[in-house]
């Protein structure tokens, strides 16, 4: 899926694009640790940036910058990424 914000809207995109590239990269990045706790910092980065992300669809939707139909989805996504995410963060019992 791809989040079109309308014209004007070229300052949220870029930060939207940075937001959820931080995502996959810091997955990226934790996956590729060997130590438990080092995953967990880096997919609580993750957690981070995709908050940030489902803010940014937040603010387009509100301010009428993207169609309401692709923010829904948008941020549906977001909050399940977040969710597993958290999961990951949790400590092993």
């Amino acid at each position: 899926m791809q989040l079109v914000p309308r014209r004007g809207a070229r300052h949220l995109r870029d930060q939207l694009e940075r937001s959820s590239l931080g995502v996959v990269l810091c997955i990226a990045e934790g996956a590729g640790r060997a130590g438990a706790k080092d995953k967990r910092r880096f997919y609580a980065m993750a957690r981070g940036s995709a908050t940030e992300s489902a803010a940014i669809v937040d603010v387009l939707r509100v301010r009428n910058m993207a169609s309401a139909d692709d923010c829904r989805r948008a941020r549906t996504m977001a909050v399940r990424l977040v969710q597993m995410l958290s999961r990951l963060c949790a400590p092993r019992r």
